[in-house]
């Protein structure tokens, strides 16, 4: 009896697992796919492909389309653990901002470790024991213009919605934004007015630019300004964006 219990269960086990399997494959089968999804969506430059793969792709896609919502970071589907190459590296020491450094709190500090470097091993026993106060004379009204007037924010400090991703703090910040093209860029690659960048074409046939993922750019996954118009004639914004059965997104 105890043997075909033993042989019921592993049957059952057996079964639950080609049931889940086959489960699974239906999931699959029964999958929209992005072209899909990005037709449905108000806001098609925010679907991803494993969006497809949510309970309810509809309201996720909803939701990132929302006003001021902040996005997963993508280091959540990397194999390695995050921060993972900062092991090993040497942390620099803290320094202090210009406006604290402003007040002299840095030179009083050192005058004040020089002394007490001076006196001898009874004066110091002194010291601990009788401790003397005020010894530091600093001038209240410059430290209330330090923080109050002088103060600055820090220059890593990121904004809403900019996240923080590995080797930001060892990047250079720039002026520019991008997928902006300035006057003097255009002007330097004779773009004309309501003409596309020469680029367009290409991120057409092989997609968006491997660091920006994200980046909306109008022709490729927004819509072309107001005047311009689709076709490869000069001044041309190239192909239409479509879908897999070739209709217009």
């Amino acid at each position: 009896e105890t043997i075909a219990g033993d042989e019921t269960s592993e049957s059952e086990a057996e079964e639950d697992a080609a049931d889940r399997k086959e489960s699974r494959r239906q999931r699959k089968r029964n999958r929209m796919s992005v072209a899909e999804l990005k037709q449905a969506a108000a806001r098609p430059e925010v679907v991803e492909w494993t969006d497809i793969s949510a309970r309810d792709p509809h309201l996720l896609v909803a939701l990132k389309a929302l006003r001021n919502t902040v996005p997963v970071p993508v280091h959540w589907a990397q194999k390695k653990k995050y921060l993972q190459y900062k092991r090993g590296m040497e942390k620099p020491p803290f320094e202090l901002p210009d406006f604290i450094k402003a007040t002299g709190i840095m030179e009083m500090r050192d005058a004040a470790k020089e002394k007490e470097d001076e006196k001898t091993a009874g004066a110091r026993a002194r010291e601990r024991i009788q401790p003397k106060m005020h010894k530091l004379t600093l001038d209240y009204q410059r430290l209330h213009d330090a923080f109050f007037r002088f103060q600055t924010p820090p220059k890593n400090m990121t904004g809403h919605g900019d996240l923080f991703y590995e080797g930001k703090e060892s990047d250079t910040s720039y002026s520019f934004t991008p997928g902006t093209l300035s006057d003097g860029l255009r002007q330097a690659l004779n773009v004309p007015p309501l003409a596309p960048p020469p680029w367009l074409i290409n991120m057409q046939r092989f997609g968006p630019p491997p660091s920006y993922p994200n980046l909306v750019i109008p022709g490729l996954n927004a819509p072309i300004p107001q005047g311009a118009q689709w076709g490869y004639h000069p001044g041309g914004w190239g192909r239409p964006p479509v879908d897999e059965f070739g209709r217009p997104l």
